[in-house]
């Protein structure tokens, strides 16, 4: 099937996979290979799934693996949503097939509850689970689906990932219906808080972590560095992973309001490729700074710098992948919960709640700490871009100012233990 045909344009995401000619060396019918490269034995293919819908469908695959890609090409424009949405697809097309030995159009709803336990230990290790410490790219035979088990919050994501999958393919008549849909509901009763943060004192210990790295050779100077600015970035900024990852040091510029008061601001594009602008505070622009000079460039970037928000120790200059900003924080939360424990069996709550936080719990750190400290729910939610922002207005300039004086204000990292800028 010629999906590129079919799909024209919005299968862009077909160029985005870089397809290797691994079939010479690797058996992609029988290895546990990326889904670009995957070949599905005719019998596990989904051409007769039990599941399949029986009338006229909207999509040409006829397939489990092109109906996978007939869904991911929705997201060709939002590369960061594909790569989640791929990656949960992928794990449930090889685990049906090297796994369970069905077809995906086959599966009940039995066989999904078997599939939640299996994300939450992925066995056999050796067939499933990456044992490379730097985790190897698609086209590496050392690649693998997994990182490791998924917590119990990653399971629920990941199933809901697969949801929304099943939930399309029914509507589009390839499926008859969603197998996931008998699951339990929750009943909601109103929003609820997120316990995802880390509270002030936790927060301390964290960054009392970074300060103490040890700098004795160029290269723990360097990671000690990249450590400081990627976590001023994600708490002062609140920026999303996908967000320091595309964004480069362009993105910083200043404007000058009617009084002569200059401010910085930094653009970044977060989900589904909105645009959004966020308060460089002195003290973020500080940090910029130190970082800047650390990696021998100039004190602040030049307009439409391309240099890489985080950039790697060594090697050329091109964006961390989200897994090694994931590996940053990580690493400094485990760091932090060892620290801890080592001061005595009082410290294992908070060793354990520190050592649960990902780079994302930075986030909803950063909007429980803007919101403790008394800033507008208005302006936390234009930090974080979850509404538009407004361009219409002519007191819109004036409301970013407020925002912007706002949020420095009240909004501070700190490294110094309290001096302002």
């Amino acid at each position: 099937m010629n999906l590129q045909g079919i799909y024209g344009h919005n299968l862009s995401y077909v160029h985005k996979i870089r397809v290797t000619r691994r079939s010479e060396i690797i058996d992609t019918v029988n290895a546990i290979v990326p889904l670009d490269q995957l070949t599905i034995s005719p019998v596990l293919a989904g051409m007769n799934g039990l599941n399949r819908g029986r009338g006229a469908t909207q999509v040409a695959a006829d397939d489990d693996r092109s109906a996978v890609l007939a869904w991911l090409a929705r997201y060709a424009d939002t590369p960061a949503t594909l790569a989640s949405y791929r990656k949960e697809a992928e794990r449930l097309l090889l685990w049906c097939v090297h796994q369970r030995g069905v077809a995906m159009s086959s599966l009940t709803h039995e066989d999904l509850l078997l599939y939640e336990r299996f994300l939450g230990d992925p066995q056999p290790a050796e067939r499933w689970v990456m044992t490379v410490r730097q985790r190897p790219g698609r086209d590496s035979p050392h690649w693998r689906p997994f990182a490791g088990p998924l917590s119990t919050s990653s399971q629920r994501h990941a199933l809901s990932i697969i949801n929304a999958l099943f939930s399309w393919l029914v509507e589009a008549g390839y499926l008859a219906g969603n197998p996931l849909s008998l699951g339990r509901r929750r009943r909601r009763v109103g929003p609820r808080q997120t316990s995802r943060f880390l509270p002030h004192e936790h927060w301390e210990e964290v960054k009392a972590t970074i300060l103490a790295m040890p700098t004795n050779t160029p290269r723990e100077a360097a990671h000690a560095a990249r450590c400081r600015w990627l976590f001023s970035l994600l708490y002062i900024g609140g920026l999303r992973v996908s967000e320091v990852n595309s964004s480069t040091m362009g993105g910083f510029y200043s404007q000058r309001d009617r009084a002569g008061i200059e401010r910085w601001w930094l653009e970044v594009t977060g989900k589904g490729n909105k645009t959004r602008i966020v308060p460089a505070t002195a003290e973020l622009m500080a940090e910029l700074m130190t970082y800047r000079k650390s990696n021998g460039l100039s004190a602040l970037p030049a307009s439409g710098e391309g240099s890489p928000l985080v950039m790697p120790i060594i090697g050329v200059q091109k964006p961390l992948a989200r897994s090694a900003i994931h590996e940053i924080v990580k690493g400094v939360m485990h760091a932090t919960a060892a620290r801890l424990r080592a001061k005595g069996e009082g410290w294992e709550a908070a060793a354990a709640h520190i050592e649960e936080a990902s780079t994302h719990w930075l986030r909803h750190t950063a909007g429980t700490h803007m919101t403790d400290a008394g800033l507008d729910v208005k302006a936390v939610r234009d930090n974080f871009g979850h509404a538009t922002i407004s361009t219409t207005s002519i007191y819109v300039h004036s409301e970013h100012d407020a925002r912007h004086d706002a949020t420095q204000a009240v909004h501070k990292i700190k490294w110094d233990g309290g001096r302002d800028l």
